[in-house]
């Protein structure tokens, strides 16, 4: 699996809107996107976390080329005071209810 993690700040007062579009990715799910968090931290609550994942590198690539996306990410942006801090790579191990036994990669694997 391959994903990003991303550090936004949402303009004041857009918080609710940010989540909005989170929500947006359930009826409108990338093909290949496994799963989706958003983070509202406690410290500051315009600052944001979205760790997202694809069933693959290449899938992750087709979609940050594709038009639809461009379309989610510039009515992101118009909510952010900045571009968001992006933090691309390979997913090495996961946990939990989204790790099926064939999904999780080995340790030390390059899934």
């Amino acid at each position: 699996m391959y994903g990003t993690v991303a550090r936004m700040r949402a303009k004041p007062g857009s918080g609710d809107l940010l989540a909005e579009i989170g929500k947006q990715l359930e009826g409108d799910r990338p093909p290949g996107m496994v799963s989706v968090f958003v983070y509202r931290m406690d410290a500051n609550p315009d600052e944001y976390m979205m760790a997202v994942a694809f069933e693959s590198k290449d899938a992750y690539e087709v979609n940050a080329a594709s038009e639809e996306q461009d379309r989610r990410y510039r009515q992101l942006r118009e909510l952010l005071e900045s571009d968001p801090e992006w933090n691309d790579g390979e997913i090495v191990h996961v946990d939990g209810s989204l790790a099926g036994p064939s999904e999780a990669p080995a340790a030390g694997s390059s899934a």
